[in-house]
């Protein structure tokens, strides 16, 4: 396949992914201040007694045009699987400069955001989310937002004397992460989303020193069941990326689950009309029953 090609049936494949119009939340629930700190609840269609509660963290780079309305379709189709779904918000970064791209990320408070978020769930999931059993809980995000699970999921490993560290693992049935920016250093050598994981960082002057706070592949072994499903045909997020975060993990004692699908490029893992979407919550499932 020409990359013209390729570059056309990703285009499409993101086109049909972004077709679904938006769907409404049952609630949705501050977890702090800022109007981006919120977090949109779904609960589970069918079924009886509290049921596992899946987290999603949306992806789109980090960057302030892509917000959590993009996935909503995705998470009301898992709460048609039966889950109860919890999609968070978090602060992206700002417009670009006399009208460039949007940046990638803020420094640190797109981090501060993810952190406080998943601090206050067992406490927000009790009080909106009766359905929803904050003793099972998943994590799943995609693309950035897979990069965002797997950080989250390894909060206990950040370096000593880092904010966002925390005494002991986040009681997590497991991670999901759809097409994550997993391994920063391959990232970067590949141009992910233009350059975006230097950008989160803060830029040249920050990324090596930075890095050991933020890059999923340097905090292992988390301890913690994780799942990468990754499209073999994907351009966005190329499957090295994925790949190489399992070679760290393996490397580190830990085996992590890679299921790779054949001829799906990036966007089709959250499009509830596409096969990968399935597949995708079965893996959830996995973990969470």
């Amino acid at each position: 396949m020409t990359d013209d090609v390729a570059a056309a049936r990703a285009a499409a494949k993101e086109k049909s992914a972004f077709s679904h119009p938006p769907v409404d939340p049952d609630t949705t629930a501050a977890y702090g201040g800022d109007p981006d700190h919120v977090i949109d609840f779904w609960t589970p269609r069918g079924g009886s007694g509290p049921a596992p509660v899946v987290v999603v963290l949306h992806g789109g780079a980090w960057r302030a045009p892509y917000d959590r309305r993009h996935v909503s379709p995705f998470a009301a189709f898992l709460a048609h699987r039966g889950f109860a779904v919890a999609s968070v918000e978090y602060r992206r970064g700002a417009a670009g400069a006399d009208g460039g791209d949007p940046v990638a990320g803020r420094w640190p408070d797109t981090f501060d955001d993810v952190a406080a978020a998943i601090d206050a769930l067992p406490t927000l999931i009790r009080e909106h989310l009766p359905a929803g059993d904050p003793r099972r809980i998943v994590l799943t995000g995609h693309s950035a937002g897979g990069h965002l699970a797997l950080w989250a999921a390894a909060r206990h490993v950040l370096p000593a004397g880092s904010p966002w560290r925390t005494d002991a693992p986040a009681p997590l049935r497991g991670v999901v992460a759809l097409a994550p920016i997993a391994d920063f250093e391959v990232a970067d050598k590949l141009g992910v989303c233009g350059g975006a994981t230097r950008e989160l960082l803060g830029g040249d002057d920050h990324f090596a020193e930075r890095r050991p706070h933020a890059d999923p592949a340097l905090l292992l072994p988390t301890g913690i069941a994780t799942t990468l499903v990754q499209g073999g045909a994907d351009i966005d997020v190329p499957p090295a990326v994925a790949e190489s975060y399992a070679d760290a993990a393996a490397k580190a004692g830990e085996v992590v689950g890679v299921t790779l699908l054949p001829d799906v490029g990036h966007f089709p893992l959250v499009d509830p009309a596409a096969d990968a979407c399935a597949v995708v919550a079965e893996e959830i499932a996995q973990l969470a029953w």
